[in-house]
């Protein structure tokens, strides 16, 4: 069997996938372009866990720009506040720019394509509610309820 770098390489692809599980910064922020698209950013950490060579705990937090289009930023928007639990899938993108001062500016965010709720802060112990998934285009995966992104959504019918 070939590497998957061999396979990819010869049909001429790349892939640029992303996958990070991790808490919201702070609230989304909810904006809408001219056009009317709805769009929210939020910052995201995750965190490293890992032993060094002594044997000593060590751990390190990476902070991420998420920012979601379409139905799935007013589902961000209602239901995830600073410290949510939500995994992303989504790719990476880097946009440049000039600031008021007129210098070259430069940030890597994630394109969010799929968000995956998980429980609400401050929710009771015990095990974890099932969590709702909203897709931007792949079918749902087996047993995960899916948001329909045509119907309204109200708290009262989230299992959290």
């Amino acid at each position: 069997m070939q590497p998957i770098a061999s396979l990819l390489g010869k049909i001429g692809m790349n892939l640029n996938k992303v996958f990070v599980l991790g808490r919201l910064t702070a609230d989304p922020q909810l904006r809408s372009t001219t056009t009317g698209q709805q769009v929210a950013s939020f910052g995201l950490a995750t965190n490293r866990v890992w032993y060094d060579k002594n044997k000593q705990k060590q751990e390190a937090t990476e902070f991420h720009n998420i920012v979601v289009w379409g139905r799935q930023a007013e589902v961000a928007s209602q239901f995830l506040v600073k410290g949510s639990l939500v995994l992303i899938e989504g790719r990476l993108q880097t946009r440049n720019w000039d600031d008021k001062q007129g210098q070259k500016r430069r940030t890597t965010e994630i394109i969010a394509e799929r968000l995956q709720l998980g429980p609400r802060p401050g929710s009771s112990g015990g095990a974890a509610p099932r969590e709702k998934t909203v897709e931007a285009s792949a079918p749902p995966a087996e047993e995960i309820p899916v948001i329909n992104v045509d119907e309204e959504i109200k708290s009262e019918d989230l299992p959290f």
